[in-house]
């Protein structure tokens, strides 16, 4: 499964109601550590079809930046039924991905 592209419109279907795990990368199209990880996530959605990866650009999104305290990026925001439940923010390895939605 791809990873979607998520807006103020679309968050509400996309992420609170979804009925799996999902994983939100909250990033920038400036952010060096952003497009570093990118690759990791779009392969986690490949091997993990289960989880539900989502993209939200914070330039785009400010409303939804600002409702999820997302202060420095990358922020990595883990959803299970529509609450948060685990959270990393900084550049981390595909190893430290995997764990986060482990939980």
């Amino acid at each position: 499964m791809a990873m979607t592209e998520v807006t103020k419109e679309t968050f509400e279907a996309e992420v609170l109601k979804a009925e799996s795990l999902v994983l939100a990368d909250f990033n920038a199209d400036w952010c060096g550590p952003c497009k570093s990880m990118r690759p990791m996530l779009e392969e986690l959605a490949e091997a993990r079809p289960e989880i539900k990866i989502v993209s939200i650009n914070i330039d785009e999104e400010d409303e939804l930046t600002d409702e999820y305290d997302v202060i420095s990026i990358p922020c990595l925001v883990v959803f299970k039924n529509g609450e948060e439940v685990n959270r990393s923010v900084g550049l981390i390895s595909r190893d430290a991905i995997a764990e986060l939605v482990e939980g």
